[in-house]
């Protein structure tokens, strides 16, 4: 199986949309929002399998010091493959040496982030302001 990675790559909505709505990401159901943030991400990784959409990240950043990953999904069919490791490493090639990179991770995504070296950031508490009951 290859699969190839790629940043900055051309996207559709529809094939953006199936990916969401198979992690059963809410975003799925505001494409008209979903699909400009992607597109207009400082970076945005994905990954394919015979042209087929199986992964997308992005990264919002100002270009020096800090990086922020809002969205980091796989395919559930091809989840355990090593498919987010590879979305990873092509966005540590980008942001490696900068001074913050951050991150908002639940569920089984806090011990894949662990295993690639992120960690909760000393004493802080995650807040933000939500704008909607699911998630």
């Amino acid at each position: 199986m290859e699969i190839k990675i790629t940043t900055n790559d051309s996207i559709t909505e529809q094939e953006v949309i199936d990916l969401y709505q198979a992690n059963e990401w809410s975003s799925a159901n505001k494409p008209e929002k979903l699909l400009p943030a992607l597109r207009n991400s400082h970076t945005l990784v994905t990954a394919r399998l015979n042209g087929r959409l199986i992964g997308i990240g992005n990264a919002i950043s100002d270009g020096h010091l800090v990086v922020y990953y809002p969205h980091m999904l796989v395919h559930p069919e091809y989840h355990g493959k090593g498919i987010g490791k590879k979305m990873m490493a092509a966005m540590q090639s980008i942001y490696s040496e900068f001074h913050q990179q951050m991150l908002t991770a639940d569920g089984d995504a806090i011990n894949f982030y662990k295993a690639l070296g992120f960690e909760r950031a000393g004493k802080t508490e995650p807040m933000w302001i939500y704008a909607g009951d699911e998630h």
